[in-house]
């Protein structure tokens, strides 16, 4: 039984293609139109998961699942304008025009969108709620038989905040917090008043906190939320301009945060750093909260989470060294991409009543590469077409060779096996160096990703050597938890950091992996296995056997703004835009001082939307 999942109108939009309970393919849209978040129907992304699965033309599907309810989501959004008029008015003129037109029709939209792709929507489609999306994208996937189950994000319909229980094949929601009063928006309101773009830049606010001092955080508990033992809260709306405006926050907070909002691109400031620190530390007292409410309610010993909150790795970290849980699972596309993932599960599981299988110590994501792959003839032919120059290693070379070229402290891209699925490149889309050079940090944010220098770089490591790097205990396949470099590898504080310009404080070794380590001694983790990766285990086993050192640097493969790259052509042509030092696509080794002059007509840094 094939079952397609769609999500999109919001942001992120994506598909994925479940067969007989297996994931089978799952893309967000914006890889293939190269618009970041993109939000459009996922034609796209539609014609991959079919073609994937070898349904282009000739293929029937038996059932389709949208992952959410768009009537009732409507129905907030009314009933939130009416609950505030007249104010609003402006926000209303540019929305119901858009859910009258578009959003609305998500039924006809998707029979139209399959009969373009050759393939018959089944009489019936599935419309699981937004949270029952989210829920079901933690649930299934995870290695749980059983499971307490969070989800966390801006809103759904209603609910901002759900907490579930999964048994077998059946999964139950059983509180939830409902609209305004949302983590997720919280984070956001401050995501844009540090200068931010809302949906995009809040792992920017995640990853500056560590440079701050929590100075604001009693202020935002006493004047912002009214915050229980069990995680709920109530926001004060006088602070939140979101109900009845264009923009998230209102004058009165920037009042009570001594001044306007940060304008973006602008050297950032000792408040915007204390901002950062102090709602992040709200956000992770929430979450510990919740969870504890989790357990309690559910009495499971696992937990299981998605929605963008999920995303915040940070949280995880203090969530799973807290030990409310024994284990803790995150759905790697936690946000509304992963909704089409959870509804397609839904329907197969909670639905359809079929079996779920989970032996407790891998889960089925298959390390998340679900995207498209490209063979080593089509990646030739594209080469040899337009004259790049390339080396073919054979399988044997290919390891070597490129670790080799990271010890010397080159930059490397690498576009191979399937994409990707969730806003995290694993090492088939990613750019890697060496995690032991003092200067890699800088030049890759600078030179190569053009973009802020306080932005930290993630390890990627041997699964099996991750405790000899850091203090944790248990696989990060997906970079999702934070954790600190062991004592025994850092350099110690010299104590003036505090007054440091940012470029010099983030420039600072801080131990013999500095590339990688924050400057609180943290690291965002992704352990790699033989298992999921084979061929990029193999990478950094040779590295290791060449320095010592079993772990490097993964970013994604992508400039400012960009999509991670998708195909070859992506691959190549944001090489070739920014400071990478060579190309690695399949078995195809390319140096960038080989390649022919390259020019495009139009300034690539106009094309993209800075995030």
């Amino acid at each position: 039984m094939k079952i397609l999942g769609i999500s999109c109108f919001y942001h992120d939009s994506a598909a994925c293609l479940v067969e007989d309970g297996v994931i089978v393919a799952a893309a967000q849209e914006e890889r293939f139109t190269r618009k970041k978040h993109d939000a459009a129907f996922p034609t796209n992304a539609v014609r991959y998961c079919l073609a994937e699965a070898g349904m282009l033309e000739n293929g029937q599907l038996d059932a389709v699942a949208f992952y959410d309810k768009p009537l009732v989501k409507f129905h907030r959004i009314l009933e939130t304008y009416l609950s505030v008029a007249p104010l609003g008015l402006q926000s209303f003129r540019k929305a119901v025009p858009l859910w009258l037109r578009d959003k609305l029709w998500i039924e006809p939209t998707i029979r139209d969108g399959l009969e373009k792709a050759g393939v018959e929507a089944p009489e019936k489609l599935y419309f699981p709620a937004h949270h029952e999306s989210h829920a079901a994208s933690a649930y299934y996937p995870s290695p749980f038989p059983e499971a307490a189950v969070m989800n966390l994000d801006g809103v759904g319909e209603w609910a901002t905040a759900t907490i579930g229980v999964g048994e077998g094949h059946s999964l139950e929601l059983l509180e939830e917090l409902d609209f305004p009063h949302s983590l997720g928006l919280l984070y956001s309101a401050f995501t844009y008043f540090t200068g931010f773009r809302v949906n995009s830049g809040e792992y920017k606010l995640m990853g500056l906190a560590p440079y701050g001092e929590g100075r604001y955080t009693k202020l935002i508990l006493e004047k912002l939320l009214d915050l229980k033992e069990d995680g709920s809260f109530r926001l004060n709306m006088d602070y939140f301009g979101y109900l009845d405006g264009l923009v998230m926050t209102t004058d009165r907070f920037a009042a009570l945060f001594g001044g306007p909002p940060h304008k973006p691109e602008t050297p950032l400031t000792r408040r915007e750093m204390d901002i950062a620190k102090s709602v992040q530390e709200v956000t992770e007292e929430i979450v510990i909260r919740m969870a504890r409410h989790a357990r309690k309610i559910t009495g499971k010993k696992e937990l299981c989470m998605a929605g963008g909150v999920a995303l915040n790795c940070v949280a995880n970290g203090k969530l799973l060294r807290a030990n409310v849980f024994d284990d803790v699972w995150i759905q790697p596309a936690a946000g509304d991409a992963g909704g089409a993932l959870g509804a397609a599960l839904h329907v197969w599981h909670n639905v359809l009543g079929n079996e779920r299988k989970a032996d407790g110590r891998r889960d089925s994501m298959r390390g998340s590469y679900l995207g498209p792959e490209f063979s080593a003839e089509k990646t030739q032919a594209f080469l040899d077409a337009r004259g790049y120059q390339y080396t073919r290693l054979s399988d044997e070379d290919w390891a070597p060779t490129i670790a080799k070229l990271i010890a010397d402290e080159k930059v490397i891209a690498l576009c191979h096996g399937r994409m990707e699925f969730g806003p995290r490149a694993l090492g088939n889309r990613s750019i890697i160096g060496d995690a032991r050079s003092p200067k890699m940090q800088s030049v890759m944010n600078l030179k190569i990703k053009f973009r802020e220098s306080f932005r930290p770089f993630a390890p990627s490591c041997l699964e099996e050597k991750v405790g000899d790097y850091f203090d944790i205990d248990r696989p990060s396949p997906y970079m999702l938890l934070v954790a600190d470099v062991k004592e025994s590898r850092r350099v110690s504080l010299k104590g003036d950091e505090a007054g440091l310009d940012i470029m010099e404080w983030v420039n600072r070794p801080r131990s013999d992996i500095p590339a990688i380590t924050h400057v609180d001694y943290s690291a965002r983790i992704q352990t790699v296995s033989r298992e999921t990766n084979w061929r990029y285990h193999a990478l950094i086993e040779a590295f290791e056997k060449l320095t010592g050192y079993g772990v490097i640097i993964n970013t994604s493969f992508n400039v400012r703004g960009e999509p991670i790259v998708c195909t070859p052509e992506d691959a190549y042509r944001c090489f070739m835009r920014s400071e990478i030092d060579y190309l690695v696509l399949g078995p195809f080794l390319l140096k960038k001082t080989d390649q022919p002059h390259w020019h495009e007509r139009e300034n690539w840094r106009e094309t993209f939307n800075l995030d």
